[in-house]
C-alpha cells in the first residue's frame, strides 16, 4: 500500500473511489487500524460519489511505530492526516473521526481550517472535564492487559471479543463470529500492543478544546450513541455545544463501535455534513 511521510513518520493509507471525487478523510480511534473503516463502508462512500481515504494512525497498523519513552501530540497526528492528503494531491477534504479520531478531526479543523470542508465528529468529546469519563466496566477495557498472543492466542482472541462486546451497541449486534474474525485479522496484519498508551498520552496532553472549537466556522455533524459506555453521551453533547451551528445526532441503542447495522447511520451523518458545504 502507498505511504505518506510527515517528516520521519511514515503513514500507510488507502483510497476508494474516483481520484477526482470530493475526498472524505477517515480517522480511526485509539489503537485501532484503518481497517476499522471497513472496505464495505468505504465502498458506500465511493458509491455516493466521494473518494474515501483511510489510513493507519502513527503507532498503529503499518504506519511508523514508536518506542517506549517516545511521545507525540494530537497535533502531530492531525498533521499526519494532512500529509496523507498531500500524498494524493488533494488540498481539501471532508474530515471524519471516531473516538480519538474524532478528537484528531476536531484538531484538524482547528489547526488546518483551510483544508477542512466539513467535520463529522463521532463518539468523541471536547476533552473538557467530565467528557471522557467512561462507565467503569468500559473503562476497564482500556487498562486490562490481554493474554500474550504468542503463547495464548485463543485466550487473546477471547479477551478481544469480550472487550469489544463490553463497549458494543446493545441494539445493533455484530454478526456471529465477526468480532473474533476481526481480532484475528488485526493481529495478523499488525500487532503493536504499546501504541495505545502513547496515543492516550497524546489525548491527555491536548486537554480541553472547547474554546478552540468555538472558533470553527464549518458545517459540523456530531454523531453519538445514547448508550455509549466508553465516551458517554455527555462528550458528544459538549462537542455539539462547543461548535457554532453543529448538528447533534443521538442514536438510541448505539454504543462505542461501528457494526454493519450502523453503516447507513454513519454514512448519512457524513453526507449531511458534506452537503452543507454546497
Amino acid at each position: 500500500m502507498p505511504i505518506a511521510k510527515n517528516g520521519a513518520v511514515e503513514i500507510n493509507y488507502e483510497t476508494f473511489g474516483e481520484a477526482g471525487a470530493p475526498t472524505v478523510l477517515l480517522i480511526n480511534g485509539l489503537g485501532s487500524q484503518m481497517t476499522r473503516w471497513p472496505e464495505a463502508f468505504c465502498a458506500l462512500l465511493a458509491g455516493r460519489g466521494y473518494r474515501a481515504l483511510r489510513f493507519d494512525n502513527r503507532d498503529t497498523g503499518k504506519s511508523t511505530w514508536f518506542k517506549p519513552g517516545e511521545t507525540y501530540s494530537l497535533s502531530d497526528m492531525a498533521a499526519d492526516g494532512m500529509a496523507v492528503l498531500d500524498a494524493i494531491g488533494v488540498r481539501t477534504a471532508h474530515v471524519v473521526g471516531v473516538s480519538m479520531g474524532g478528537m484528531i478531526a476536531q484538531l484538524t479543523a482547528i489547526e488546518h481550517p483551510d483544508r477542512v470542508l466539513s467535520l463529522t465528529s463521532i463518539m468523541s468529546a471536547t476533552g473538557a472535564a467530565g467528557t471522557l469519563d467512561p462507565r467503569p466496566d468500559a473503562g476497564a477495557t482500556l487498562t486490562a492487559v490481554p493474554p500474550d498472543p504468542a503463547t495464548h492466542y485463543e485466550a487473546y482472541l477471547d479477551h478481544a471479543v469480550a472487550s469489544a462486546t463490553t463497549i458494543s451497541s446493545p441494539d445493533h449486534p455484530w454478526p456471529e463470529g465477526a468480532l473474533r474474525a476481526r481480532a484475528a485479522a488485526e493481529h495478523a496484519r499488525a500487532f503493536n500492543p504499546t501504541g495505545s498508551a502513547r496515543q492516550m498520552g497524546a489525548i491527555r496532553g491536548d486537554g480541553d478544546r472547547t474554546e478552540r472549537l468555538g472558533k470553527l466556522k464549518i458545517p459540523t455533524v456530531v454523531l453519538h450513541g445514547a448508550d455509549d459506555p466508553l465516551v458517554q453521551l455527555v462528550g458528544g453533547e459538549a462537542t455539539a455545544r462547543a461548535i457554532p451551528g453543529a448538528e447533534l445526532r443521538v442514536i438510541p441503542g448505539m454504543g462505542h463501535d461501528m457494526p454493519p447495522a450502523l453503516y447507513d447511520i454513519f454514512l448519512d451523518a457524513i453526507l449531511a455534513a458534506a452537503t452543507k458545504t454546497h
